[in-house]
């Protein structure tokens, strides 16, 4: 089991800022090698070394499905239609919004 940091309210890595039924991946920040629900949690952390995923390393996994606990590249996650690949759990179309804060 993969550990997830930050504000986790429940085991599908809902966090304290996002929550809906759709809230369910954790993110693992370049910075720190560290899953977070969401960006809001690892501001909180204290890390300090914010830095984005360079794109030559999209075929890494980074990406934690809540719902399933598959982990995807970058670029699975990122052409995947929100819907998990493994498991077919939807997430959240509005974290195309905040793409820029954990992918270049």
């Amino acid at each position: 089991m993969i550990h997830v940091s930050g504000n986790v309210i429940d085991s599908e890595t809902r966090c304290t800022h996002y929550h809906s039924e759709l809230d369910i991946i954790a993110i693992k920040f370049y910075c720190c090698d560290t899953y977070f629900p969401c960006y809001q949690c690892h501001e909180e952390s204290g890390c300090g070394d914010h830095k984005v995923w360079p794109t030559e390393r999209f075929d890494e996994k980074a990406v934690l499905c809540g719902c399933c606990g598959h982990e995807l590249m970058i670029n699975e996650y990122l052409g995947c239609n929100s819907k998990c690949p493994s498991c077919g759990a939807g997430f959240n179309p509005g974290c195309q919004l905040h793409r820029e804060l954990y992918f270049e």
